[in-house]
């Protein structure tokens, strides 16, 4: 069963504040909320790796110029 804490919101202008019981605070200052189904959810808020954020990006349908034409092959090059 989980256990259930009844707080008051503090209003303040236009801006609500949530005391957050000591047995619930997170590990973080940084966190999502969203409303879902008439319920507020809160979650720690997790920064994603660039492979995340680049799994979430639509194909790219352009074709990319060859950049090594016209170039010397590497061994014709003297350093």
């Amino acid at each position: 069963m989980t256990t259930e804490y009844h707080v008051k919101l503090i209003q303040q202008g236009n801006t609500q504040t949530l005391p957050i019981p000591p047995e619930l605070n997170l590990n973080t200052t940084d966190v999502i909320i969203r409303q879902e189904n008439g319920k507020l959810i809160i979650e720690p808020y997790k920064k994603k790796s660039i492979l995340e954020v680049f799994s979430t990006l639509e194909p790219i349908d352009e074709e990319f110029p060859d950049i090594d034409a016209g170039l010397l092959p590497l061994d014709d090059i003297k350093l």
